[in-house]
């Protein structure tokens, strides 16, 4: 694991492997041992050649993952401070846009980049922007959280850079539910729903980016 930027990197080793590579290093010494003495004489199958190789795939896949390096807690600190004022806000009490969200609890770990990149994008570019506050204190924690978010993104934007934040079907898919539900309601009301929901977007991104988060 190592640090590049304002993201942790983790790899089999410091410089960047590609499938091949793990498999020859790590997979295939695995899978031969595995076999009976009486088949290592003889010619390795198509079929195992293909299994070995899947098998690389989705090991070096998970080998190399984007994480953030970031003090999750301050935030969450941050927010505790303005949670009951803003949710005392809030009208549509049996309405939901985050909290609720199964798919958002089932996001795997391959989308889990993806994921945080276009939720932080939803509170920055919707979120933050369309919410009015006139209470100065109040003010000032969201534009502090919405800060700690823009310094988020920019990671992700080196990982999405560099190849390691593929956005698949099952994340955009996430996405898009947050944004219909955000849509079915006006748009005060909306940012206001979403703002007292922001610990459930903070604890998932804890949640899936832990142990990476700065001391």
């Amino acid at each position: 694991r190592h640090t590049e930027g304002s993201f942790t990197y983790e790899s089999m080793s410091s410089s960047p492997s590609t499938c091949v590579d793990v498999c020859k290093h790590a997979c295939v010494p695995t899978l031969l041992r595995s076999v009976p003495s009486s088949m290592k004489a003889q010619r390795v199958s198509l079929q195992l050649v293909a299994a070995m190789l899947f098998l690389c795939s989705v090991r070096g896949r998970g080998l190399r993952r984007c994480l953030l390096s970031m003090d999750i807690h301050h935030i969450e600190e941050s927010f505790q401070e303005i949670k009951k004022t803003i949710q005392a806000k809030d009208t549509f009490q049996n309405v939901t846009i985050l909290s609720t969200l199964e798919t958002l609890k089932s996001i795997k770990p391959l989308d889990v980049c993806c994921v945080t990149k276009n939720l932080l994008a939803f509170y920055v570019d919707k979120v933050f922007k369309d919410h009015q506050e006139l209470n100065p204190k109040i003010l000032r924690k969201i534009s502090s959280i919405a800060n700690s978010f823009l310094y988020m993104q920019k990671a992700l934007q080196q990982c999405q850079e560099q190849k390691q934040c593929h956005c698949r079907e099952e994340a955009t898919n996430a996405t898009r539910i947050i944004h219909d539900n955000y849509s079915q309601l006006e748009v005060q009301s909306a940012a206001i729903k979403s703002l007292g929901e922001l610990d459930v977007f903070l604890a998932w991104i804890d949640k899936n980016h832990q142990g990476t988060s700065a001391a």
